[in-house]
C-alpha cells in the first residue's frame, strides 16, 4: 500500500510540469496578433511597444502580470480571458524575448 502511494504521488509530480501552460503557445493565441510573433509589433497610437524593449524587460513579472490580467492604457485586460497560469506562462515567454 506505501510503494502504491509513493509511486503515484510520484507521477502525479511528474505529470505537474506537463500540465503547466505553454508560454509560447499561450502568447501565439492570445498575443501575437496585436504584439507580433516576435513581440517586436509597434504602434504608437495604441500604446504597444515591443516586448523586447527595456521599458518592457525592466518591469517586474508581477508588474506584467498585473498589466496583462488587468490592462493598461489601451490594452484590454485579459483576467477574464486567460488563467491565472496562462498569464504567468505568457509574462515567462514575454522575459525571452529580451534583446
Amino acid at each position: 500500500m506505501k510503494k502504491t502511494v509513493i509511486a503515484l504521488a510520484a507521477m502525479a509530480a511528474l505529470a505537474l510540469p506537463a500540465m503547466a501552460a505553454d508560454g509560447a503557445a499561450v502568447y501565439k493565441a492570445k498575443c501575437a496578433m496585436c504584439h507580433g510573433a516576435d513581440g517586436s509589433k509597434v504602434n504608437a497610437a495604441m500604446g504597444i511597444k515591443p516586448l523586447s524593449s527595456a521599458e518592457v524587460q525592466k518591469q517586474s513579472d508581477a508588474q506584467l502580470i498585473e498589466i496583462v490580467t488587468k490592462g493598461k492604457a489601451k490594452m484590454p485586460a485579459y483576467g477574464s480571458r486567460m488563467s491565472a497560469d496562462e498569464i504567468k506562462a505568457a509574462v515567462s515567454f514575454i522575459r525571452t524575448l529580451k534583446k
